[in-house]
């Protein structure tokens, strides 16, 4: 049962190392801008057996968070294609902002750090690509598994009828049982065909201080946020380096046991996002910064994309390393963590290897 070989847009698709989720149709759909109130309403509605699958947006005051109970769910083993599939040439690409202007922008967001108020704000550009045809999610979906792109390569429909595709390395929040487990990811730095250069780049990224600081504040937020729903919570000293096939990271497994088992999948994920990982801290003053700064509407790029099951069990991933597609065209995004210690050049650098995740699914090099 090939779950990827039967993808087609509009179905919600979920790949791990050990599963993966299609679903079709929509028995019920839940949009709300009230994320609080979706995690109240979508367990009540899940029979015994379903599934509830969708995404969550960056900010519910610009977009909603949609859910769907599909008509039918398949779930089977891990797939990675052996071969890739054609995307065909772009007719046009145009970056949102033009790089200097991102880096203007961050060059702004470290004054204001460094005046206070604010320990962390992530920054985002954009990529528009267009096509003379039509764009194929199927084949961009097909590559980023062929990639071993990321932890968890996923498709949702979105309100809008586009789609989002993307493989992200980072998980916000499984639940299975009584068990909850987070991974997040701060500290970046690419990878390279190189080996000692590949090497190089992951040593330094361990020892930068400027990261730990990054991965140190998001770590932090996540703990004390799951510290009230949790009788235990093990979190490792120091993090370790996580890689991808175009980046390093640092991550942290954090581990914790649910006091209330009625306390599911979605109603943490809700209270996790977002995290310092695609916002910064405090939540909201780094938002309103990110709106500020960012001359574009987020969308789901930096939300939530996973599902739930009628026992509240669920896996909700970050929606980072992707793009939102319409019909002809496609817009990429990448963020990077800006802190007192960022440098404007290597914060625009960084999101361009980032960029490069979903630039190879579709065959180019930018």
């Amino acid at each position: 049962m090939d779950t990827l070989a039967d993808y087609r847009p509009g179905d919600f698709y979920f790949g791990t190392s050990r599963r993966t989720i299609l679903g079709r149709g929509a028995k019920r759909t839940f949009t709300d801008s009230d994320v609080t109130a979706l995690s109240e309403a979508v367990p009540a509605a899940l029979e015994p057996g379903s599934l509830a699958v969708g995404v969550l947006p960056f900010d519910t005051a610009v977009a909603p968070g949609h859910l769907v109970l599909p008509e039918t769910v398949r779930i089977a083993g891990p797939v990675q294609p052996a071969h890739r599939l054609p995307v065909g040439a772009p007719s046009a690409v145009r970056a949102v902002p033009e790089p200097v202007r991102h880096a203007e922008a961050v060059a702004s967001a470290i004054k204001i750090l460094k005046d206070g108020g604010l320990r962390k704000v992530v920054l985002a550009r954009a990529l528009d690509v267009d096509f003379d045809g039509g764009v194929s999610v199927e084949a961009i979906l097909h590559n980023l598994a062929a990639d071993k792109a990321g932890s968890y390569t996923y498709a949702a429909g979105l309100p809008s009828g586009r789609n989002l595709v993307g493989a992200t390395p980072e998980l916000l929040l499984s639940r299975v049982g009584g068990q909850v487990v987070s991974h997040p990811h701060a500290g970046s730095a690419p990878r390279s065909a190189d080996p000692v250069t590949d090497r190089e780049n992951a040593e330094t990224l361990a020892s930068s201080r400027k990261d730990h600081i990054e991965h140190a504040v998001l770590t932090e937020a996540i703990v004390e946020t799951l510290r009230p729903f949790c009788r235990s919570l093990d979190v490792p000293r120091e993090p370790s380096l996580v890689s991808t096939p175009t980046m390093w990271h640092l991550g942290t497994v954090v581990t914790g046991e649910l006091v209330d088992r009625d306390v599911t999948a979605l109603h943490l994920a809700a209270a996790l996002h977002p995290t310092p990982a695609i916002c910064g801290t405090p939540t909201e003053a780094a938002r309103q910064l990110v709106g500020e700064l960012e001359p574009f509407d987020r969308g789901y790029y930096a939300g939530a994309v996973g599902w739930m099951n009628s026992e509240g069990d669920g896996e909700w991933a970050v929606s980072i390393r992707c793009a939102e597609v319409a019909e002809r065209s496609l817009r990429l995004y990448a963020g990077g963590g800006i802190v007192p210690a960022s440098d404007p050049k290597a914060e625009l650098d960084e999101t361009s290897a980032k960029f490069q995740t979903l630039l190879r699914a579709m065959g180019l090099e930018l």
